[in-house]
């Protein structure tokens, strides 16, 4: 098989049949001529084409038939051919079976031809760097400002001697610009290169071609997010290369901030400067350990053990005849160690989100009169987030268990913030439990009439 009809059967799989000229008779079938057609004629085909099925003109691949091959088999065809990797090629030729390759998870394979395509770039990247050097700190145009009149299939070759024509007749901001729009390609090839590097094992490797890209162009997507998650992973206790990573995914996310990888970059910085403020990689990772040990230790969410502090809503011991006996909602003295700990925790979007689920959760128990449950669920979120809404929730709940607490926890959810108990009963409503939403309403509006009369509850219990 020779390396033109590797590359025509490569850019055949890709082909859409629409890009074929007006007559060509479909790849893969049998073209006969027309019944219609005059004896000797090619049946349509254009003067000077040759007969179907009588031999194909220089460099065109023969009409046997048959489908393309498919990339597997392309490939085991193009690893068979002596000589391959050596052989002298175009950008074009050598950054295709480049390509082919790395997309077709042979990234160790796919190096060789990168290099070969980066080598025919070499010049080209050469002038664009002296071009901007000589523009100092003005802006490079866009190859459309510059008028470099390339298309989108103009070879490397081509934009490399206009940029260099420009440049011989002393326009620099030009020849900047040519060289520049003819590297784009390149850019693609370096940066794929760096992946496949990373990927086969070489990540030293794989930072210095990222840094080889960003040098022409520094908010290149993959490159800069590239640099900065390697410098984050592999130097994370070198502080030079830490802070260079965070401002790497700051800029990434300046410059695309719309990219799939935002999130992680967004992450990703977030912990890159906790690292830099801990001292390094090491040392910030031992501090999360021994908070997720303090935590451990110190913690215990489950229903068996509430924490509310000194007494419901942090308001000191329950008042009246079970306060510090057999009413459980007067938890026992939390120490202050372990207040910090639980002020320290980390606010992990997981935890946030255990959280309110956990709040959800003992809002539908509550539609349901499952008031026991309901209260194991609020204990276990109220020393982690004791907003109004979880407020509302537990003093609703101790209303319903008709705990001595109730008076003391209702007072203080509806003083704090009326419109969060409001708020419940419209969830309890929602929910299917009308009655116990008006019963609410009702034990609101008689204890907050100020807010009844401005939240109109008496137009919600005469639904």
């Amino acid at each position: 098989m020779t390396l033109s009809l590797a590359l025509t059967a490569a850019a055949l799989l890709a082909a859409e049949p629409t890009n074929l000229p007006a007559g060509h008779p479909p790849l893969g079938s049998e073209a006969k001529p027309s019944a219609a057609a005059p004896s000797g004629s090619q049946g349509g085909m254009p003067e000077g084409h040759p007969p179907m099925g009588q031999g194909t003109f220089e460099g065109h691949p023969p009409m046997t038939g048959r489908a393309p091959p498919t990339a597997e088999e392309l490939l085991q065809q193009l690893d068979g051919m002596q000589g391959l990797r050596e052989r002298e090629k175009t950008f074009e030729i050598a950054s295709s079976l480049g390509k082919l390759y790395y997309t077709n998870g042979r990234p160790s394979d796919a190096i060789a031809y990168f290099l070969q395509a980066e080598g025919k770039a070499k010049a080209t990247r050469e002038l664009f760097l002296a071009q901007r050097k000589k523009l100092g700190k003005g802006a490079v145009p866009s190859a459309a400002e510059a008028k470099c009149g390339f298309g989108a299939e103009t070879p490397l070759e081509s934009m490399t001697a206009t940029a260099a024509e420009r440049a011989k007749k002393g326009d620099t901001a030009g020849a900047a610009a040519c060289a520049r729009a003819a590297l784009e390609p390149v850019l693609e090839v370096e940066a794929m290169r760096a992946n496949a590097l990373l990927l086969s094992g070489s990540p030293g490797d794989a930072l210095f071609v990222y840094e080889r890209v960003l040098e022409v162009a520094p908010s290149h997507a993959d490159a800069l997010f590239g640099r900065s998650a390697l410098l984050y992973e592999t130097r994370g206790d070198d502080m030079k290369s830490l802070k260079a990573a965070q401002e790497g995914f700051e800029a990434f996310l300046t410059a695309h901030p719309d990219s799939p990888r935002t999130p992680l970059a967004r992450k990703l910085g977030r912990m890159a400067h906790e690292a830099l403020k801990a001292g390094g990689m090491k040392k910030w990772v031992a501090s999360r350990a021994e908070d997720r040990r303090i935590r451990a230790s110190k913690l215990d969410l489950s229903p068996q053990q509430p924490m509310v502090a000194q007494g419901p809503m942090a308001g000191g011991p329950a008042a009246g005849p079970r306060a510090g006996g057999g009413d459980n909602t007067a938890a026992p003295h939390v120490s202050q160690e372990t207040m910090d700990a639980m002020k320290n925790v980390e606010r992990t979007p997981e935890l946030e989100a255990q959280l309110t689920k956990t709040v959800e959760q003992g809002e539908e128990l509550l539609a349901k009169g499952r008031y026991d449950e309901a209260l194991a669920a609020y204990r276990q979120v109220m020393p982690l987030r004791p907003d109004a809404r979880v407020q509302a929730g537990l003093a609703w709940t101790l209303v319903g268990l008709g705990k001595p607490t109730a008076d003391r926890v209702w007072g203080v959810a509806v003083g704090g913030n009326p419109a969060a108990v409001d708020q419940l009963g419209e969830t309890l409503k929602a929910k299917g439990d009308v009655k116990g939403a008006k019963a609410l309403w009702t034990k609101l509006a008689a204890s907050a009439p100020d807010y009844a009369a401005k939240a109109a509850l008496q137009a919600k219990l005469s639904q």
